[in-house]
């Protein structure tokens, strides 16, 4: 019941003037197939009746016709109408002329199939095409046997129209399912890609391309997870930024972090992963690397900033950093882990910055 009036009520997107790509698809493979068939028919009426109303399937082929001509110049619901009425007057002439056993009363069912499938349509709108073709489909078949038809087939020209109606109906059931549900494949392909450019521009700095805080705090306890092996964690300030972007601007700022992230790239050497902490901070992880190790490489780092000439609009300066490095203990949470980095670098920094502390 909860499922039942969920769907009564979920909403509908709006829309639009144009009838949808998948849904023009699905309905153009239809409507060929039905002019197809209608043709078929009108050849073949002469051979399984006595003569009468061979005019018939041809009729119902333009008019089929005209809906596929006209399948771009309407919206969804009107080419869905227009469709429902072709196969509807279809099924009513055939079992008023050939009774109920001709077969062709299934092709109802493709009517409710793109009821359902209409995206735009409210799910209201989608009971009430439900409950119409049940309605007349169960008229046809007691005024199939309160009356007989206008003709009666044969045995054997019956078990020939009924199985062109079966391979017909299939024929447009395969088709339309083909098209929705590879129209649902692609959506859904998308949507992972979409899903994977978000996930990755979530945990991406937008300055200087490097990944975020959330980003490495997951490449950590990844390691953490798969590995049971040492690391190291660094977290680095670059010394006196502040008067930097108030002397020189923001820009330039900005200008000297890029700078700083194409070196710490060229500096890396697949040995460590670094990450913009926040600000003008870093914090770079180290696996598989002791203490003494990490050392020497936040060591190195420092002194290829330290030498490092920026120049900005005529300005040239220099940078400097202070870093703090720990060593996972295996014992620690990750959060105590970068808590005793970052009270290594106020040890750096208040130990007169550029430099490393250990």
């Amino acid at each position: 019941m909860e499922f039942f009036l969920n769907f009564l009520h979920q909403k509908v997107p709006k829309a639009g003037r144009e009838i949808p790509a998948y849904y023009q698809r699905a309905l153009m493979s239809s409507e060929v197939l039905l002019v197809i068939y209608f043709v078929i028919c009108f050849f073949l009426f002469p051979l399984i009746n006595s003569g009468k109303w061979e005019w018939s399937p041809l009729l119902f082929a333009l008019l089929s016709g005209c809906c596929l001509w006209m399948l771009k110049r309407g919206g969804v619901k009107i080419n869905q109408i227009k469709y429902a009425v072709v196969c509807i007057g279809w099924v009513c002439w055939n079992v008023r002329y050939f009774g109920w056993n001709s077969g062709v009363q299934h092709m109802m069912t493709l009517i409710l199939m793109f009821a359902f499938f209409n995206v735009y349509d409210k799910p209201v709108s989608k009971l009430l095409w439900f409950l119409s073709i049940l309605a007349i489909r169960v008229f046809l078949f007691y005024l199939s046997q309160m009356f007989s038809p206008l003709y009666r087939m044969s045995t054997r020209a019956n078990t020939i129209y009924q199985t062109l109606n079966t391979i017909t109906f299939f024929l447009m059931l395969a088709c339309a399912c083909i098209v929705f549900s590879s129209s649902v494949q692609e959506t859904e392909r998308q949507l992972r890609l979409r899903n994977q450019v978000l996930y990755k521009e979530a945990g991406t700095d937008s300055l200087t391309g490097l990944p975020n805080r959330r980003a490495m705090i997951e490449q950590i306890e990844q390691y953490c997870r798969s590995k049971n092996k040492i690391f190291c964690v660094a977290i680095a300030d670059l010394d006196f930024f502040k008067q930097v972007n108030d002397t020189y601007g923001h820009k330039c700022g900005d200008y000297t972090l890029t700078r700083l992230t194409t070196l710490f790239k060229e500096h890396a050497l697949e040995r460590y992963s670094v990450c913009r902490w926040g600000g003008e901070e870093f914090c770079f992880f180290m696996p598989e690397m002791n203490l003494d190790q990490a050392g020497i490489v936040m060591n190195d780092l420092c002194s290829e900033v330290r030498k490092m000439n920026l120049l900005y609009e005529g300005n040239e300066f220099s940078i400097t950093l202070s870093i703090g490095v720990e060593e996972y203990d295996f014992a620690s949470s990750l959060d105590e882990l970068l808590d005793a980095a970052d009270d290594k670098l106020y040890k750096a920094k208040n130990a007169g910055r550029n430099r490393v502390v250990v």
